[in-house]
């Protein structure tokens, strides 16, 4: 099967109040194209240099996603056109959006990342560091930044029981901000979890926006 086939068949899996990610990483553009003619119009990308290279590339109703680690040096290059930046897992990395999205004349929609995983490589927030951030005086002046939710990945494995677990951790982290800290904030209301292993499972437990790339678009071409 093509992009447009397995696109279409992740999209009958997943509910129309469900935001799909399609994970074009390493990807050509006309990977992308295939998949923008088949309607879909959200890509996410983990590194900078590819949304600098794609974007000027693609039709400029597509909005681009930066779903990788994010480092404060690089935000000037895709502060202009990045639709939600998902990994913010510092007060330093907001600082460092604001000041971009003030220069651009914006604001500038970000996630804060959960670290639920038990692999420790993988990024991300504790809940009483990201309280501490989210009350500090730092961030309360940051006025070219909107949170519109959480993100999180669980670990990579087979045990179901295990990622269902990481995954009911991060909702419940979504809903004591929500209740706590948003709950006059309309925006705040995004989880995106779930990836092309787990999305499913990830919708089970609670995910509105789900970062699905190789089921749609092949095995990823690290040679480029």
């Amino acid at each position: 099967m093509g992009v447009e086939d397995n696109l279409n068949k992740v999209k009958s899996n997943i509910s129309k109040n469900i935001t799909l990610v399609a994970v074009s990483k390493t990807k050509p553009t006309s990977d992308i194209e295939i998949a923008y003619k088949s309607g879909q119009r959200i890509f996410g990308e983990n590194k900078v240099q590819e949304l600098q290279e794609k974007h000027p590339a693609l039709p400029k109703d597509i909005q681009w996603h930066m779903i990788g680690h994010l480092q404060t040096n690089k935000v000037k290059y895709i502060a202009s056109f990045i639709s939600l930046i998902h990994a913010v897992d510092s007060i330093k990395l907001l600082k460092e959006i604001n000041k971009q999205a003030i220069k651009n004349s914006r604001t500038i929609p970000v996630l804060l990342q959960f670290h639920v995983a038990k692999e420790e490589s993988k990024f991300g927030l504790s809940i009483d560091k990201a309280i501490d951030l989210i009350t500090s005086e730092d961030f309360s002046s940051l006025k070219n930044v909107s949170i519109y939710g959480i993100m999180g990945m669980a670990t990579f494995t087979d045990d179901k029981n295990l990622v269902k677990t990481e995954f009911n951790k991060l909702k419940g982290i979504f809903d004591k901000l929500k209740v706590d800290h948003f709950k006059d904030t309309d925006e705040f209301k995004e989880i995106s979890m779930g990836m092309s292993g787990d999305y499913e499972l990830a919708i089970a437990e609670g995910s509105t926006m789900v970062r699905v790339g190789s089921t749609i678009f092949g095995s990823r071409n690290y040679d480029n």
